[in-house]
């Protein structure tokens, strides 16, 4: 039975991946967030590793599965004063990007000592490749970073049986895209999109788990695009 440590667990997309997991019935699902699982702020640098402590002591000393999901969208206006736009970009990297790398060592340093592989899958977004609005450089830049570091974890360590894998949804209906829709007038936004609506976080939980649990090792280092067609490469 694979074990296995979810971040932002609590609400949209990480509450539907943990639903989608914990309906097979043969996983142990440790979340992380404020209202479920194990709290931690990821604006904290001591969290990752209190978390990664954590999860390891309520699942018996072994995590097999890593999803990263957790992540802030925090708007930083170019005009704004140059302190605070400098302050959101450093935060949303600490959250976004610099979290999930320390879970992902400490993942990748776990099966190492262990002597066994494992899986990480990184949920980033369209933004990575397509970039995003003017006051989300940070954003656009944060989740860039996870996709590359998605394949340079995949590529280092597949012979040791370290797989890693990366989705990049576009829009997903949970408050965070909802915010953002109406924000940036939602009719034409989704007139971009091909498909013509918005992704389920279902949609995109059914890849994250697909990938955590059944994916074929062949299949490391794939970033699987879940975006209606707004953003094809």
């Amino acid at each position: 039975m694979p074990n296995i440590l979810l971040t932002g667990s609590s609400r949209g997309i990480g509450a539907a991946i943990a639903e989608a997991l914990t309906a097979r019935g043969d996983v142990r699902l440790i979340g992380h967030g404020t209202t479920s699982g194990i709290a931690a702020d990821f604006a904290d640098p001591t969290a990752p590793q209190a978390l990664w402590n954590a999860a390891l002591d309520a699942l018996d000393g072994r995590i097999d599965v890593l999803i990263n999901n957790a992540g802030v969208f925090e708007a930083a206006p170019l005009d704004q004063p140059h302190a605070a736009w400098v302050a959101t970009w450093e935060r949303t990297m600490r959250i976004n990007l610099t979290a999930s790398a320390e879970l992902c060592r400490l993942a990748v340093r776990h099966w190492q000592e262990a002597r066994r592989g494992g899986r990480i899958v990184n949920i980033a977004s369209r933004a990575a490749y397509r970039g995003d609005s003017p006051a989300h450089w940070h954003y656009a830049a944060s989740k860039a970073g996870m996709v590359a570091m998605t394949k340079t974890i995949a590529r280092a360590y597949a012979r040791e049986n370290v797989l890693a894998f990366a989705i990049c949804p576009g829009f997903t209906m949970t408050g965070m895209a909802e915010d953002y829709l109406e924000s940036r007038g939602g009719d034409k936004l989704l007139a971009d999109i091909p498909l013509g609506r918005v992704a389920d976080p279902a949609e995109i939980a059914d890849a994250a788990r697909y990938l955590a649990l059944e994916a074929p090792a062949s299949m490391t280092g794939a970033v699987i695009d879940i975006n209606g067609a707004s953003y094809v490469r």
